[in-house]
């Protein structure tokens, strides 16, 4: 295992984080606490110390069951979750949204049933669009002054919102963004657009969501398509799975291609690609022999051949004005015909 600071935060995070909405039993998807022990376990003996959860996975099972299985060693372990999302049930308004009630009220929560002082990363799961960007970022650093925080995050936000955080931190000297927290994988790459790039002007870590696209990318659904749900991952409650339409199953299946080339799974080559471009996927599993495949992506190096067809495959329309600044007439004139001339990245963060 190696391990990458985190963002301007001096933390340092394993490059695989371990992905626990699955841990508890209050959902259809989810685990017996055996089941994830073991997983746990595996990540852990990997060299794994960043746990990924949230207040509304399981119905709060999930934070509580982190917080046993760290209890001995919990100055060890890099503990991010998440507020603004109501647990599963709540109808009191006031449970939810990005506001400095709900910030107040769900640390506490969070830290009782974690069982811990401190919440080493905390995120806003969502944006409410209701809450004033510098608030949010204000009762963030009432939490921070209290000690219950060390570093905040935004989760699932547009880029324009954490830009304006990161301006009140420039200017007001407000807690920086640290992270980060997106939807990312071979088949969804739209955060490339202005998410990325923002990462990287600001120092901004990024964290990945559904890395294998809910098992498309695990080989699991193109074998041949004889393996089991070969239509493709079912729609979860609280999360839009990606489609196994034509689109990304050609994607899919060219990535078996390349992985059988090579002499890899899918899954370790699809995480192997994203931690090229200085992203933490987040990963869960099922078994604890399948979290070990996943944490051997660490060690699989991707030749610069490898890695240009992975970005031909998964290639996507960056709509305007990103596709207009390819044309050869756009690059021409701002660069007064000398692109080839100036040495810039292609693309902000890529190979980072």
């Amino acid at each position: 295992m190696r391990y990458s600071i985190l963002g301007r935060s001096g933390m340092r995070v394993s490059q695989i984080a371990l992905g626990t909405m699955t841990f508890g039993e209050a959902a259809e998807w989810s685990r017996p606490e055996s089941e994830c022990r073991a997983v746990f376990d595996a990540y852990v003996e990997g060299g794994g110390n960043f746990i990924d959860t949230a207040n509304m996975y399981t119905g709060g099972e999930s934070e509580k069951m982190i917080g046993r299985f760290i209890a001995d060693d919990r100055e060890r372990f890099v503990v991010a979750t998440k507020y603004a999302n109501a647990p599963p049930g709540r109808m009191d308004p006031n449970e939810a949204g990005t506001h400095r009630k709900n910030i107040v009220q769900n640390v506490d929560k969070s830290l009782a049933r974690l069982g811990i002082d401190y919440i080493d990363l905390y995120y806003a799961h969502f944006w409410d669009f209701t809450t004033p960007v510098d608030e949010v970022l204000r009762a963030f650093e009432d939490m921070i002054r209290a000690g219950k925080i060390l570093h905040v995050g935004l989760s699932d936000v547009p880029a324009w919102i954490v830009s304006r955080g990161q301006a009140f931190h420039d200017l007001r000297g407000l807690p920086p963004i640290a992270c980060m927290q997106l939807e990312y994988s071979l088949v969804q790459r739209s955060i490339e657009r202005e998410h990325i790039p923002l990462a990287v002007a600001h120092d901004i870590a990024i964290t990945a969501w559904s890395p294998l696209a809910g098992g498309i990318l695990s080989g699991k659904y193109t074998a041949g398509d004889q393996a089991e749900g070969g239509n493709g991952p079912k729609r979860l409650d609280t999360m839009q799975i990606q489609p196994l339409d034509d689109r990304n199953r050609a994607i899919a299946q060219a990535l078996d291609s390349v992985a059988a080339g090579i002499g890899a799974p899918p899954a370790q080559v699809a995480l192997a690609w994203m931690m090229t471009r200085g992203i933490i996927p987040i990963v869960g599993a099922t078994r604890p022999e399948q979290m070990q495949q996943n944490l051997a992506a660490c060690d699989l190096a991707l030749s610069a051949e490898t890695l240009a067809r992975l970005d031909e495959l998964s290639a996507f329309d960056k709509g305007h004005p990103y596709s207009m600044l390819e044309w050869d007439m756009s690059m021409g004139l701002g660069y007064a015909g000398m692109r080839d001339q100036i040495d810039i990245a292609r693309f902000p963060g890529e190979r980072r």
